[in-house]
């Protein structure tokens, strides 16, 4: 049986806060874009910041270290934390509805939901189940497929047809126990880069971009989007 496939979500920080807005998240915490990686482009970001969301291109150099990265990590065991919530991607295109998962359920405790909100029904159904049934969950999530498909077509850009090849993919960063972790629907379990603070968080996931940047110097289709909490 073929996998289903959604229409992929643009980079664009105004769609993904519509997007979790309709499916319940209260606008106290906002998407934006990160327009630099220098200290001065990254204290213009709104803090606290508690999710980033890495845009970048799947090139031939991505997937062969991908590869040696996952079976390096099934023979040195990682220490991941019972309480980062990872989902699966088994829906073509939604890579940019799985980050948005990842970022929004790992830190549940900050956000604010609307009560009986689609998010907030789909986060509490699906807290106990492994990352291979929430992804089953998510596929037959009417709900979140709907507000997905209207979104993608609301970006500034054309959206591609569902049968178009897509190769740029989104991941989330996420700071959980004072751990960060680099989560993606596509690879067997979460990824551990070292300790990090909520005053560090962004300077700490910038530096993991910059890994993925300089493993394709000639390639510029990189995106970097903070969830911050908006100032009052």
């Amino acid at each position: 049986m073929d996998c289903p496939r959604w229409l992929p979500l643009e980079s664009n920080p105004e769609v993904m806060t519509k997007f979790v807005t309709c499916l319940g998240m209260k606008p106290t915490w906002q998407f934006g874009d990160v327009y630099g990686l220098d200290p001065e482009l990254l204290s213009l970001v709104p803090r606290p910041v508690c999710a980033v969301l890495l845009l970048f291109p799947v090139t031939e150099k991505y997937e062969a270290f991908k590869q040696e990265e996952e079976e390096k990590l099934k023979e040195q065991r990682q220490e991941v934390s019972p309480d980062v919530y990872f989902i699966k991607q088994t829906i073509g295109n939604a890579c940019g509805t799985i980050g948005l998962i990842h970022a929004l359920a790992n830190n549940h405790t900050q956000l604010e939901f609307a009560p009986e909100s689609a998010l907030k029904r789909f986060l509490e159904q699906t807290s106990k189940m492994t990352p291979e049934e929430r992804a089953i969950f998510l596929e037959k999530d009417e709900s979140i497929r709907v507000t997905h498909e209207s979104s993608a077509q609301e970006g500034q850009t054309e959206a591609p047809s569902l049968d178009e090849k897509v190769n740029l993919h989104f991941i989330a960063f996420v700071n959980v126990g004072g751990q960060l972790y680099e989560l993606d629907g596509r690879k067997p379990f979460p990824i551990v880069h070292g300790k990090t603070s909520q005053d560090t968080f962004l300077e700490d996931a910038v530096e993991v971009c910059k890994v993925f940047m300089a493993r394709d110097p000639q390639e510029v289709r990189f995106t970097i989007i903070a969830l911050s909490k908006e100032s009052c």
